[in-house]
């Protein structure tokens, strides 16, 4: 598999990279109107950009008078790879550099099982899209896992989901299988990353994105870019305390957030609630196939289960609390939700409104839209793309 050589050589460079990253083909005056170069500057440095191959000409632009130029565009042949891994399902997928997808695959998988495990399932994915044609080999690939990063050695620490992941040099390692540079960074700042470049984030500088799948995270976006903290544990609002003394949660201490709601935290509930016969529909669904999920939450609360409903209220309304705290202390101009369990839909987003709206003050949620994310499970991929290029696409 190739490695890419070419590395932007100075900020000017990276600049004009981004911009056709995040615009798509450009002439070389509209790439002037958004540059602080002088004209014979900028041409000086898109060329030297055409002769490392980064970019390519791509048609005559527009006519503004005069002479017409070249569109210059990002060069077509460039592959990313965007690896999303859940708690219990990966998502693999390779696009261009304009992180455009051009193959996904989704697969199901236990985090549990460890790294070693964990990655021959996505080496294998990204072989089968490799095989398909989309990808001859990678340029670079952005990893997401659901657990702390320290984010500039790429290494899991201390993951409560993951056992066995603590210290595994995720980076180095899939860096030497694949043949190219790895970024890794925790799932919900990817999915940040994705709402942001293609999602309901797109024309937003400052918002939050809450991830609800088996835990709970969010990823904290300032300025256009992601905060991480000074470790890179920013975000991790799954172990906000919110009942004191409460339930024992898996990062070992007692009433998180995370032991009340998310999508393992629903699904011991919901069984509770089946085995003690307070929802018959649950019931069914336990006795048919011997566990519940979320997904069977959200389905008995379409069929109007009344306790699946409850369930799903209580939830959201102790998330909301938390999230309005997090709205009271940032005051961000969007809050997304997204994740596995936002298929609970929109009795869950209402109880999360609800209780924002009331909690936190009116100058911070006065023109607060708390939406769901757009693109679902390629939120996470496109985010891993994208932090993946921010990197190839920074002066070496």
């Amino acid at each position: 598999m190739r490695r890419m050589t070419a590395r932007p050589a100075n900020a000017h460079q990276a600049r004009l990279l981004r911009l056709l990253r995040d615009g798509g083909p450009n002439s070389r005056a509209q790439l002037g109107d958004q540059i602080d170069l002088s004209r014979s500057k900028l041409a000086v440095e898109i060329d030297r950009l055409l002769e490392t191959g980064l970019v390519a000409a791509d048609g005559l632009a527009a006519s503004r008078g005069g002479r017409r130029s070249h569109n210059i565009r990002l060069a077509p042949g460039l592959r990313l790879l965007g690896v999303d891994i859940g708690a219990t399902s990966v998502d693999v997928a390779v696009t261009n550099a304009e992180l455009e997808i051009l193959g996904h695959l989704n697969q199901p998988m236990d985090v549990r099982e460890g790294p070693v495990a964990v990655f021959e399932q996505v080496l294998d994915m990204a072989a089968k899209l490799r095989a398909s044609g989309v990808a001859e080999g990678f340029d670079g690939a952005g990893i997401g896992v659901p657990g702390p990063v320290r984010f500039p050695e790429g290494v899991p620490v201390a993951p409560p989901i993951m056992p066995g992941w603590d210290g595994f040099p995720v980076r180095e390692a899939l860096s030497q299988e694949l043949g190219c540079p790895v970024m890794v960074d925790n799932d919900v700042n990817l999915m940040a990353m994705g709402e942001q470049h293609a999602g309901v984030a797109r024309s937003v500088k400052d918002f939050l994105c809450v991830k609800i799948g088996t835990g709970i995270g969010c990823g904290i976006v300032v300025g256009g870019e992601v905060y991480r903290g000074t470790t890179g544990s920013a975000g991790d609002i799954g172990h906000i305390q919110a009942e004191p003394d409460g339930r024992p949660c898996a990062c070992g201490n007692h009433g998180c957030l995370e032991a009340y709601f998310g999508g393992a935290a629903l699904a011991r509930d919901a069984e509770a609630a089946a085995r003690d016969g307070r929802s018959a529909e649950l019931a069914a669904r336990l006795e048919e196939v011997g566990g519940l999920a979320a997904t069977d939450v959200a389905a008995a609360a379409s069929a109007g289960d009344a306790t699946a409903l409850d369930l799903i209220r209580e939830g959201g309304t102790r998330t909301g609390q938390v999230i309005a705290g997090l709205v009271s202390f940032f005051n961000p101009g969007l809050v997304v939700i997204g994740g596995g369990v936002t298929g609970l839909g929109h009795t869950l987003l209402a109880a999360i409104r609800t209780q924002v709206y009331r909690q936190s003050l009116p100058l911070a949620t006065g023109n607060l839209p708390i939406v769901l994310g757009e693109l679902g499970p390629a939120a996470g991929v496109t985010g891993a793309a994208r932090l993946i290029s921010d990197h190839l696409f920074s002066p070496a």
